[in-house]
């Protein structure tokens, strides 16, 4: 009986001596923290990702996954010739916002199919027409610059149908021919995010491009021949900048406005890169870096500086 009862009295002392050594173990080693969430608000890193994983038929579609509204600007607004605000319903947020200008002698209705397709996809979007339809580059240029401000001024405008709907840091710049022109003019301003040309048009150099830049050049251009305009301006781009070149097979000067037979390309290739660049939502690289772009019967040639 005396050897059980000294036994017992050992068993207790041992188990409280583990409890001591298992509490002071536990206060020394806390549990490991919870797992980092990444890259909060305005940290390097962020995307601005919006809408659904994509893929190569959502791309193509004729209209992205949101609705969209309309609101006509009055052509005696300051600064350019009026034009049309496109914007998407069923979604929370601020977005990037984009100008597309035609080009010479062209109206607003010349560039209007990337309105409504920008926007569908998350982009608040305004096609303009110009002060005149003789401006040359660099008036186009100015131009692009005040419909720009007039966005940003209805950001915050308690009238305006946007408000509060733009991430002013967020800029981006579509143009057609002397609209592209002015484009590359104001993507070489370090104001932009993206930059799109369409068959661009221009006589000065563009060694200053500091804005992502994709170029869409049409084959058979016999306005602005792709030797003298988009094949230049591409090359003369720095490489440390984003850059891309789609020549459309058989093109003519218009092959890049959209409402034609380029759509699908045209969308899946512009609709990309806005979104890469300006939402820095790397889901859509796969579109930009990887394909053999040239085994799609309506792309002639491919230059870029992948990755991005």
């Amino acid at each position: 009986m005396k050897n059980n009862n000294i036994s017992s009295s050992l068993m207790a002392i041992l188990a409280a001596s583990a409890l001591l050594f298992s509490a002071s173990t536990f206060a020394y080693n806390p549990p490991p923290p919870p797992p980092d969430p990444g890259p909060g608000p305005g940290q390097p890193g962020e995307g601005f990702e919006r809408g659904p994983n994509p893929s190569v038929s959502f791309l193509e579609a004729s209209r992205g996954p949101f609705s969209i509204r309309e609101s006509r600007v009055s052509s005696s607004v300051r600064g350019f010739g009026g034009g049309t605000i496109y914007y998407p319903t069923g979604t929370s947020g601020t977005m990037a916002a984009i100008v597309v200008i035609p080009g010479f002698v062209s109206p607003e209705s010349s560039i209007a199919w990337w309105g409504p397709k920008l926007a569908s996809h998350g982009f608040v979007v305004m096609t303009i027409a110009t002060n005149s339809g003789y401006d040359q580059p660099r008036s186009r240029a100015t131009q692009i610059n005040s419909a720009l401000d007039y966005l940003i001024s209805e950001n915050s405008d308690s009238r305006s149908p946007v408000r509060n709907m733009i991430d002013t840091d967020r800029l981006g710049v579509m143009g057609w021919s002397m609209g592209g022109g002015g484009t590359l003019r104001v993507a070489s301003q370090n104001r932009l995010k993206a930059a799109v040309g369409l068959a661009p048009y221009d006589t000065i150099s563009f060694r200053n491009v500091d804005a992502p830049t994709m170029i869409f050049a049409c084959e058979s251009d016999t306005i602005a021949p792709v030797r003298n305009h988009a094949s230049p301006f591409y090359n003369e781009i720095p490489f440390n900048t984003d850059k891309a070149f789609f020549e459309i097979n058989g093109g003519s000067h218009t092959c890049a406005n959209g409402g034609n037979r380029f759509n699908e390309t045209l969308s899946r290739l512009g609709v990309s890169w806005m979104k890469r660049h300006l939402d820095n939502d790397t889901r859509y690289s796969q579109f930009l870096c990887g394909p053999n772009h040239e085994s799609d019967r309506d792309i002639s040639e491919y230059r870029g500086n992948c990755p991005y």
